[in-house]
């Protein structure tokens, strides 16, 4: 009886692409799986930025313009500064520095709202 095969775990295979990009087997780039994780941990750590931000706005009481600008600024920079100097990556293995940039983006802009207009709200309501 023919068996099917079968996927293997994520994890062997993360490790694997990992082992054999630092073995030489592949070129000088990084895997395509690798890439993916990085773009993942840009994601999630846009995302806390977000929370943290938007509730330090929300109790600060900031309004307006100059908190979606700072924001906006805030979570660009950090960003950049992490890929860049923490990192160290060749951003253009990414597509360049506006494609890590944009990266979950208008995500964590969505949830910096919601989360500064429900602790502006709670705190501040009259």
């Amino acid at each position: 009886i023919p068996r099917a095969p079968q996927a293997e775990a994520p994890e062997h295979s993360q490790l694997f692409a990992l082992w054999a990009w630092s073995q030489g087997k592949y070129s000088s780039k990084i895997p395509q799986l690798l890439l993916d994780e990085f773009l993942d941990v840009i994601y999630w750590f846009r995302q806390i930025i977000a929370v943290i931000l938007g509730i330090i706005w929300g109790v600060v009481p900031l309004k307006g313009f100059v908190g979606i600008a700072v924001f906006c600024l805030i979570n660009a920079g950090v960003l950049y500064l992490y890929f860049s100097s923490f990192q160290q990556i060749d951003e253009e293995e990414y597509g360049g520095t506006w494609e890590l940039t944009k990266e979950g983006f208008m995500t964590s802009f969505a949830l910096f709202l919601v989360v500064w207009i429900i602790f502006y709200t709670a705190i501040h309501y009259d």
